[in-house]
C-alpha cells in the first residue's frame, strides 16, 4: 500500500479539490467508473499498489486523449521518449499512449523501475513527474531519500513536482472516503 501522510500540503490540495477545483475533481470522479477497475487490476497484476491508479487521476483526469503543453499524451501523460522506452508505439498512424490498457502496462513498468531505483513510492511518483534524473540528482545533492525533506528545499524540484505527491495523496484520500470529504460515492 501507499503510505499516507497528511500534512499542510496535502490538506491544501484536499481543500482545493473541495472548493476551487471541485468541478474538475467531480468530472474526474465521474470518469473513474469507466477506468479505475481496469487500471487497478493491471497494477495489482504487476505487483504494484492499486492506489497508484490515482496518479493517472491527477495526471489527466483519466482522459485517454489528454495532451499537455509538453506534448505528453494519454491518461498516464507519457512523453514520446518514455512511451517508446516502455514499449508503446508512437508514430504517424498509431499512438498507444492513448490506449488505456497498453499505457497502464507501460506505466506499471515505469513505476517498477522508479521504485527499484529509489525505494520510495513518493520519490517514484516525483520521478514520474520530473524524470528520474532530476530526482536522483536531488537525492545525491541533499543526501536524503525523504521526499518531504527534498520538497522543503528551494531548488531540487520545480513547484509542480513539489506539489505532485501532496496532490496525489489528496486525491487518494478523497477517493478512499468520498462522503467524508463532501463527494458522492462513485
Amino acid at each position: 500500500e501507499v503510505p499516507i501522510v497528511v500534512n499542510k500540503s496535502v490538506e491544501s490540495f484536499i481543500n482545493y479539490f473541495q472548493t476551487r477545483g471541485r468541478k474538475y475533481f467531480e468530472r474526474w470522479w465521474d470518469r473513474s467508473e469507466d477506468y479505475m477497475t481496469m487500471l487497478q487490476s493491471i497494477l495489482r497484476e504487476e505487483g504494484l499498489p492499486e492506489e497508484l491508479s490515482y496518479i493517472a487521476f491527477i495526471e489527466s483526469g483519466l482522459n485517454p486523449r489528454a495532451r499537455s503543453r509538453a506534448n505528453a499524451v494519454g491518461m498516464w501523460q507519457f512523453i514520446r521518449g518514455t512511451a517508446l522506452r516502455y514499449g508503446l508505439r508512437v508514430d504517424w498512424w498509431i499512438d498507444e499512449r492513448m490506449d488505456p490498457e497498453k499505457a497502464t502496462y507501460a506505466a506499471a513498468k515505469y513505476f517498477k523501475n522508479l521504485y527499484g531505483q529509489f525505494g520510495s513510492l513518493y520519490l517514484a511518483a516525483a520521478g514520474y513527474n520530473a524524470g528520474e534524473g532530476k530526482v536522483a540528482r536531488a537525492v545525491r545533492k541533499h543526501n536524503t531519500e525523504d521526499f518531504w525533506e527534498l520538497a522543503s528545499h528551494k531548488r531540487p524540484f520545480r513547484r509542480e513536482t513539489k506539489e505532485y505527491v501532496p496532490k496525489y495523496l489528496a486525491a487518494l484520500l478523497i477517493a478512499k472516503d468520498p462522503v467524508s470529504y463532501g463527494f458522492e460515492p462513485a
